[in-house]
């Protein structure tokens, strides 16, 4: 499949299939939006919010969550508020969301099932990383909007003033996107 991929690309990059999508680093709307991988959004949050290409800076992972304090995700917001100028943010859930229910153990077994040895995890949990809430999802959506909302607005390398945050859930069937109330 990345063989097939790939062999598309040298044909669009050829084509300059690249030229409508030209823009700068800087996001044009000033906004990063967090959100989930989910397949289902890749194009549907984008036409739902009227969004193109270079409006917004996109960080997407399971769940669409901010999982850790110093992790990815808020590495990445702090890039794009410091070095890219954003003033907005937008903690975006979903509907139907793969990483809600989440369980542990079942992910646990999976891996086991792939040749992970008891041995490796025994490791990474000497490694003080606890793998139970590594590996686990969220009981509700909107619930771990607003946490993740919370730990952006309040972490202490975000500045108290000129950042909004704000947290949302779309439907990943209509795109219809509601406010999360009580976010603070």
């Amino acid at each position: 499949m990345i063989d097939e991929l790939l062999d598309f690309n040298r044909s669009f990059v050829e084509q300059k299939g690249y030229e409508p999508y030209l823009t700068t680093k800087y996001p044009d709307k000033k906004i990063a939006i967090v959100t989930c991988m989910d397949t289902r959004l890749v194009e549907l949050l984008l036409a739902a919010l009227g969004l193109k290409n270079g409006d917004v800076k996109m960080i997407k992972n399971a769940g669409g969550v901010i999982t850790h304090p110093f992790g990815s995700a808020m590495r990445s917001l702090m890039v794009a508020i410091y070095e890219l100028g954003v003033e907005e943010i937008m903690i975006i859930g979903h509907t139907d969301c793969g990483a809600q229910h989440l369980n542990y153990e079942d992910m646990l077994e999976h891996m086991r099932e792939r040749g992970i040895s008891q041995d490796h995890l025994d490791m990474i949990e000497y490694c003080n990383v606890d793998l139970r809430t590594w590996l686990s999802g969220f009981d509700n959506g909107e619930d771990a909007v607003r946490r993740s909302v919370h730990l952006v607005k309040y972490h202490p390398l975000v500045p108290q003033e000129g950042i909004t945050v704000r947290g949302f859930i779309i439907n990943s069937v209509t795109g219809e996107v509601s406010e999360v109330k009580d976010c603070d």
